[in-house]
């Protein structure tokens, strides 16, 4: 099994959703996010002032799925997130060793 987290945009959320689901997704965690890559923060003005935003808003959807459609969820996340622009997101993908169901004691795949 893997665990697949993807960083990206947030008006992506709702795409990305939909085509986690084509792909046979069928949970998934989502939560709201700050952070910042390789172009840093931006600049903004208040009340007149000039200061570095350093941390843009994000969304994290984390995904634990069978080793087999891993490449599947891997490329609906990547085509549905993807703007061609600068801070589309990051996916990093590791391994998970086991998974409980604690509502029926279900274990690995099954509990997915």
């Amino acid at each position: 099994m893997k665990k697949v987290e993807a960083i990206i945009k947030p008006f992506k959320l709702d795409e990305v959703k939909d085509a986690l689901s084509e792909v046979g997704v069928q949970g998934m965690t989502v939560t709201e996010v700050k952070g910042f890559g390789r172009t840093g923060g931006k600049k903004e003005v208040y009340r007149g002032s000039a200061y570095v935003v350093d941390f843009v808003p994000k969304v994290k959807v984390e995904v634990v799925c069978a080793d087999d459609i891993t490449h599947s969820v891997l490329d609906a996340i990547e085509k549905s997130a993807k703007t061609g622009r600068i801070g589309d997101g990051k996916v990093f993908v590791s391994s998970v060793d086991e998974v409980v169901r604690i509502r029926t004691g279900e274990r690995g795949e099954e509990a997915i």
